[in-house]
This record gives structure tokens, sequence and C-alpha cells, in this order.
């Protein structure tokens, strides 16, 4: 596990003062695992919301894809009056992100405005609560992840005035592991390797993928909330690096259902809570290495896979992933 590069909050304070960063993100994922949040100016940041947060409309972890509150949620309704959270600075995530000048990121977390209690249903509230069980158990979730794309000569505005369809793959060759083929993208593709690493979030590298224009980034493991942290920011930076070359990328699991399908790759482990024992190693006396910690974790996952389906498989077009 590689160290990302680290921003304390001192250091961003200082870069605001000296004018280097003059618009903080206030982030948090929404249910779709898109970040949602607002933008403040340097000097306001430092004057009311370092400290004290932002407020948001709750409906924004009720929304359905096309951003629109679905009803029938207990937290958050027409009925009961939409209401706020606070949003608060998670001090551990902040990013400088070079692709948009001038300007930090800092990932949230959600609160009650009136108790000041956690908002238990944001998803970064549902995953701590996980990892902390997990804690209890004596054990650390290790993840990392492989995401997979595809790059479009069309803008999203292009792509919207034509109904989504027809959309031009920017290469009109299969691409999985193909140098030269992926060089052709490598002005979209080394910009979001790099801006990843320079808002610390480590890449392994990157490929050419089995589809038309498609590719994936690779990041480096670690800990769970981080890991999912940085899938957002990196899904985030590939379409706005994109956007701002005059391109679109999609993540959607089956864009076309005549060409290969996007995969999200979990790899998950659990590791000593110092972080420096891979626990499902098993010894030489067991055929396939595996501990029976491991063969438990794995027997799980698969008992219970049909009901993480909703969690694996959130939309329609998931299911189109799977023929």
């Amino acid at each position: 596990m590689s160290s990302r590069v680290h921003v304390s909050r001192e250091d961003l304070e200082d870069q605001i003062r000296r004018g280097e960063i003059d618009t903080v993100l206030m982030v948090f994922p929404d249910l779709q695992g898109r970040l949602v949040g607002k933008r403040t100016t340097g000097r306001f940041f430092l004057e009311q919301v370092a400290d004290s947060g932002t407020e948001n409309c709750d409906y924004l972890i009720a929304c359905d894809m096309d951003n629109n509150p679905v009803p029938g949620y207990r937290f958050t309704s027409y009925e009961q009056g939409y209401g706020d959270m606070l949003a608060r600075a998670d001090w551990d995530t902040v990013r400088i992100t070079p692709w948009v000048d001038r300007t930090a990121m800092i990932m949230c977390d959600l609160h009650d405005v009136d108790t000041g209690e956690l908002v238990e249903v944001a998803p970064r509230s549902i995953l701590r609560r996980q990892v902390d069980k997990a804690a209890a158990k004596g054990y650390l979730p290790m993840v990392a992840s492989e995401i997979e794309f595809y790059l479009f000569k069309d803008t999203y505005d292009e792509a919207h005035d034509k109904g989504y369809r027809d959309l031009r793959p920017h290469s009109p060759w299969l691409e999985d592991y193909h140098v030269l083929q992926t060089t052709k993208d490598e002005y979209i593709l080394g910009q979001i390797r790099r801006g990843l690493e320079a808002a610390g979030v480590p890449v392994e590298f990157s490929k050419g993928e089995a589809g038309k224009g498609q590719h994936e980034i690779n990041l480096d493991y670690t800990t769970a909330v981080e890991m999912a942290d940085r899938n957002s920011v990196y899904k985030n930076a590939a379409k706005e690096i994109a956007h701002l070359s005059g391109r679109s990328v999609s993540f959607m699991a089956k864009y076309d259902f005549n060409d290969t399908g996007s995969s999200c790759h979990i790899h998950s482990s659990l590791w000593s809570l110092d972080g420096e024992t891979a626990l499902f190693q098993g010894d030489h006396h067991d055929a396939h290495h595996m501990s029976p910690l491991f063969q438990h974790y794995l027997a799980g996952l698969i008992a219970t896979s049909r009901e993480f389906s909703l969690l694996w498989a959130p939309t329609i077009n998931s299911y189109k992933r799977f023929q």
C-alpha cells in the first residue's frame, strides 16, 4: 500500500491565504456514488466553513440517477418537508485537484443539523459502521478497485442532443493491452493518471480494455473508506478531465448491448488491525493455501450474493452486463 499525497488543514489554509487556492469543494457521495456538495470561496471557507461546515438539502441522499428525489424514504420526503444536513470536513481527505484551477476538495461527513449526530443512512456513515464492526472482531478490511469506462469523441452536450445514441468511441479498434491504440488516447488518460496522483489517489496503471475506446484504471489498495473516497474522486476526475478536453466518458455497466460491458472489479481482504499481516494466507497443509477465515469469508460472499446484488447491480442497466 503506497502512501498518498497528504494535505493537512494547515497546508490548505496557508494555500488559501497565499491565493494559491481560492475555491474549496465540500463534497459527499450520494446513493449513486456521485460527488455532490458546494463550492465555497477560499475567504468564506476560512471565515465560516472550516469549523462549522455547510448545510445541504437532505434529499441529496435520496435521489435517482437523474437527480430526482425518490418518494418513500423515511429519512426524507416531500410530505415531511425536505430538511437540511450539515456537511463537516473530514480533514484526512483534503485534496488539491490540479485539473480544476486553484481548487481543493474535501470529503465530508453528514450530520443532523439539530442534534449534530451522524446521518446514519449516508453512504460514508454506513461503510464506516461496517469497518468499525470488523475492527471490533480484530479485522482491518483492505480494498482495491479496477473500474472500466469508455472514452467517446462526443462531448456530453453532443451525446445528450442525440439521445445518447450512436455515440462515437474514441477508437474504432479493440484496445485490450494495445500500446499503440491507447497512445492515441493518452492525451486524456495521461491527464487522468497524473491528476489523480497529484490529488492523492495513487494509480497503479491504466490499460486498454476489450471494447472500442474502453479503458481501465487500477487504484492502489487501501482501507475501505479511503478506497470508496478514491473511487468517487477517480470517476469525477475522469469525467471532468474528459469534458475539459472536449470529450466524454461513461462508466455505465453496458452502454451498448452489442459492445463489451464495463466492470467494477473489487479486491478485498482482511488484515490485522495494524495492517501488517494478511489474514487470508493459509498454511501448506491446505491445498489452496486458504486460511479458515478466508474460507468462511468466501463462503459468506457466495451465500449472500443474491441479497447483495441490490448493491452490486443497483440499476436496470447493471443487468444488461450479466448477459
